[in-house]
């Protein structure tokens, strides 16, 4: 019988405002019940905004209520593990932010213990629930590029103030792991995991360009996928312009679109130029969110379990290799 899943969420920062938080209410068949943060007050804050049941103190009394049957765990990498250890531990199962750890080793530890609970846990990739991805995935499974010869993925930026004076989490390794390049880079590397295949061999070179913080802020890397299909890539997040392209190369034509905008898919083959334009979800991951949901009550199946991120991981591993 379908239930309702009574979600419970760790950490109350940006990404839940709007990507994430009122996903959990707006899905079929789910509810965000209650929330916890490392301060207090500013989880008791959301809570009223966003008419959330129950605030906790921490996770321990989280668990300990009984009401909930999932978990949503919405914090920096480098919380992640203790959190998603004590989920597994108690049989909840867990939705967990990307990066979902700090290296390929500790993703490997939280699977693990999952797996040796039977308990399903859920990676915020969230583009595989993406109408967008979806058809481009449809369009080149059928096809319309011909047989995929290779890609290459451009992403590059400014830095920010916040980048620029060290105050991001995603520039303080002992918090996040990497670079910024480890926060967004990831999510370009998983769909291409969901777009091409499995990536089979990485050779990579990395500099800090910009000087502002300790990690690097450039990224030049080479790829070669299972099925033979090779990717070149780069990133730099302190370019004077910015650039977010996927471009598939293939023996009819190419297909170009961005990971993180919201522009159409462009198909250019010798017979002309096709472009099919899909919206954003105004709330990112409720897609993904709903096949979670979905899955839970044995409905459905989700795309992006810490099974499926667990090669993304492995890729940044080999990156982080320079």
């Amino acid at each position: 019988m379908t239930k309702v899943i009574r979600w419970g969420m760790i950490g109350c920062g940006a990404v839940t405002e709007v990507k994430s938080g009122p996903g959990f209410y707006k899905a079929r068949n789910s509810m965000l019940y209650g929330v916890t943060n490392q301060t207090y007050e500013k989880a008791v804050d959301y809570a009223k905004r966003h008419g959330v049941c129950k605030v906790y103190l921490n996770i321990d009394e989280m668990i300990a209520d009984g009401k909930i049957d999932a978990i949503y765990i919405a914090t920096p990498p480098g919380a992640n593990k203790e959190y998603a250890l004590k989920c597994a531990e108690a049989k909840i199962p867990c939705y967990i932010e990307k990066p979902v750890a700090m290296n390929y080793h500790e993703h490997l530890e939280m699977m693990q213990a999952f797996e040796k609970t039977d308990t399903k846990a859920f990676a915020a990739y969230y583009r595989r629930g993406h109408e967008r991805f979806k058809k481009a995935r449809e369009l080149l499974k059928a096809g319309a590029i011909g047989d995929i010869r290779f890609v290459h993925l451009s992403l590059y930026r400014q830095a920010n103030e916040n980048e620029k004076q060290n105050q991001s989490w995603r520039v303080q390794p002992l918090i996040s792991g990497g670079g910024i390049f480890l926060d967004v880079g990831v999510h370009q590397l998983d769909i291409m995991d969901f777009l091409i295949g499995k990536i089979s061999d990485v050779k990579s070179f990395s500099k800090n360009s910009g000087g502002f913080y300790e990690p690097e802020d450039t990224i030049s890397a080479a790829f070669v996928f299972e099925n033979d299909v090779q990717m070149t890539a780069d990133w730099c997040f302190v370019a004077g312009i910015s650039k977010d392209e996927i471009e598939i190369v293939g023996s009819l034509g190419r297909m170009t679109l961005s990971c993180f905008g919201t522009d159409s898919i462009v198909v250019e083959t010798l017979n002309g130029k096709e472009e099919f334009s899909l919206e954003k979800p105004e709330h990112v991951q409720q897609p993904l969110i709903q096949t979670i949901v979905d899955e839970l009550n044995g409905e459905g199946e989700c795309p992006s379990t810490l099974k499926t991120a667990l090669h993304t991981a492995w890729v940044c591993e080999k990156i982080y290799q320079f």
